[in-house]
């Protein structure tokens, strides 16, 4: 099978959808790889380590997307799209909830999108999403405490404090993979953490790991108003898979923070959980609306692209060597895990949950994938 791996282009995105290493797998099992110069350059992964992992090294992203499988990681963008056509198998995170105009015109591509967001493993689990929901948690701290920071707008508050002084009161949206990891960084920064929740078997496993140092309380609307108006920064770590991200957060409650306070936004990929909250990038990451600066980079994992890419690869090396030892079609349908995965394919949407936030019919992913004209 012909692979293709890109040079990403969205803003400061400098993570890569295959490491050397991945390369030399997929080549060790007879595949071809075709990887744009200069893709991994900016992390440390020299064009010459992908040739001599056995890749073709190309001019441009033209012979990139004349490939069977495209391997890359964040959507594509507008100047991609020419890119794509039927005979195109695109794996990479989507987020199409969120992009009605890049969902419409991936369907009139006629190819077939699997989005590393929904496909899910045994337990029910998001294998592709879980490594950069550890680093987006992680990271939501470090980027809150730098809002924080009177340069940036922020009231000046450092996050631990010192003797004497209190620590910042930090409130966490969501007890999933990515609010469990900005819990340990906060928490580990010495801020007094507060984490919504209303899953009670979560908040069981989330006291289990952090015991009395972790503050939990269940999610309903005045107790959310009420812990959003006394922090200092709230992190948005809600996520329905495939769905747009739920509204949590109103603008009157963003209204009622302390001025300079601080919200980071990682449901912003899903659209974000607050009223105010708009894509940002990271060239200008930040943005006040009704005095409280705002951090909703949509690609915020990019920020550490080294760790990110090779915590990335690990976990897609598997599915794309599936994908190109078995083919493509015979893989999705063996691997209902991996079809899940499966959002547009031959005009259709595949995932009900997008088909359903979208206003779209649904085409089932095994009546798409046996479909007489699909290549």
């Amino acid at each position: 099978m012909r692979i293709g791996v890109p040079k990403e282009i969205k803003d400061h995105e400098f993570r890569v959808g295959l490491t050397p290493d991945g390369v030399r797998a997929l080549c060790g099992t007879g595949h071809e790889v075709r990887v744009e110069a200069g893709a991994g350059t900016a992390i440390g992964f020299a064009d010459e380590q992908y040739a001599q992992a056995g890749a073709q090294i190309v001019a441009g992203p033209a012979p990139v997307y004349d490939c069977e499988l495209v391997v890359k990681v964040k959507e594509p963008q507008p100047a991609e799209i020419p890119l794509i056509g039927k005979h195109l198998t695109l794996f990479c995170y989507l987020h199409l909830a969120a992009a009605r105009e890049l969902a419409a015109q991936l369907l009139h591509s006629q190819a077939m999108c699997i989005a590393y967001e929904t496909v899910i493993d045994a337990q029910g689990g998001l294998p592709l999403l879980t490594p950069m929901s550890q680093v987006a948690g992680r990271l939501s701290v470090q980027m809150g405490a730098w809002a924080l920071t009177m340069a940036n707008g922020g009231s000046g508050v450092l996050l631990s404090g010192v003797p004497g002084v209190a620590p910042a009161r930090v409130t966490i949206l969501g007890g999933g993979m990515v609010g469990t990891n900005a819990a340990q960084i906060a928490l580990g920064m010495g801020a007094d953490v507060t984490l919504l929740e209303r899953n009670h078997d979560t908040m069981r496993r989330l006291e289990e790991v952090f015991g009395a140092r972790l503050k939990t309380a269940y999610s309903e609307p005045s107790t959310l108003a009420s812990c959003v108006r006394e922090s200092d920064l709230v992190i948005g770590a809600v996520l329905i898979p495939g769905k747009h991200a739920p509204k949590l957060i109103a603008r009157d409650m963003i209204k009622s923070m302390r001025p300079g306070s601080v919200l980071v936004d990682i449901a912003i990929d899903q659209g974000g959980c607050a009223e105010t909250s708009r894509p940002t990038t990271h060239s200008d990451p930040i943005y006040i609306e009704e005095g409280v600066v705002h951090y909703c980079v949509a690609n915020l994992p990019a920020a550490t692209a080294r760790t990110s890419t090779l915590a990335l690869t690990h976990a897609t090396l598997p599915h794309v060597l599936e994908l190109a030892n078995q083919g493509i079609k015979p893989a999705l349908m063996e691997n209902a895990g991996l079809r899940s995965g499966l959002n547009v394919c031959a005009g259709h949407i595949t995932h009900a949950s997008l088909a359903d936030d979208l206003g779209y019919p649904l085409l089932a992913a095994e009546a798409a994938l046996t479909k007489p004209d699909l290549v």
